[in-house]
């Protein structure tokens, strides 16, 4: 099937969000689940623990897999230590193929404000500008990932082989699909 329709999101019982670090996966995810009536999950709540530990592959999977069992679930990412776990799964895939100045100015805002607030995420986590300015930072692995990301998502919508994938160009047309719901 792969390019998808707001009916195919409708309809979805198990829907995967994907797009850029800093495109808002979460947030539409979030959005999602609160207009579907769908549980949400937000990954990288299962993948890091505290002091920003990554979780090792097995516990991840042994944190996720049963998410995926589930009859239904909004996920606001799939690593790639899970995708093919879940790529089975998936009703509807929505994809926010944002041009990378949108995503990256929303991450950055993001980040910024999170160091300014404390805010915790993931487990008690908290960014930090010395975690923002490193090379391992989330900043610089939207730069490193963007890219591939960008073409997995493009794949996808054109292979007639995968799930219906709803490819949203703007935050606008999020909005849209949003209110179609």
């Amino acid at each position: 099937m792969s390019a998808g329709t707001v009916d195919d999101v409708r309809r979805a019982r198990r829907i995967l969000c994907v797009g850029a670090t800093g495109a808002g996966k979460s947030t539409l995810a979030i959005a999602l689940g609160e207009r579907l009536g769908l549980p949400v999950t937000l990954v990288d709540d299962l993948c890091w623990d505290p002091q920003w530990t990554p979780v090792p592959n097995a516990e991840q999977l042994r944190r996720v897999l049963p998410v995926i069992a589930q009859d239904a679930w909004v996920l606001d990412t799939l690593w790639s230590s899970h995708a093919s776990h879940a790529w089975h799964r998936i009703d509807a895939i929505v994809a926010l193929d944002y041009d990378r100045h949108v995503s990256l100015a929303r991450l950055v805002r993001r980040t910024l404000r999170r160091i300014r607030t404390r805010e915790r995420i993931c487990n008690g986590n908290v960014e930090t500008l010395s975690r923002a300015l490193s090379r391992h930072s989330i900043i610089a692995w939207h730069v490193r990932s963007w890219r591939s990301k960008r073409m997995r998502m493009r794949a996808w919508h054109a292979d007639a082989s995968a799930p219906p994938v709803v490819l949203l160009a703007r935050p606008r047309d999020a909005d849209r699909l949003l209110a179609s719901l």
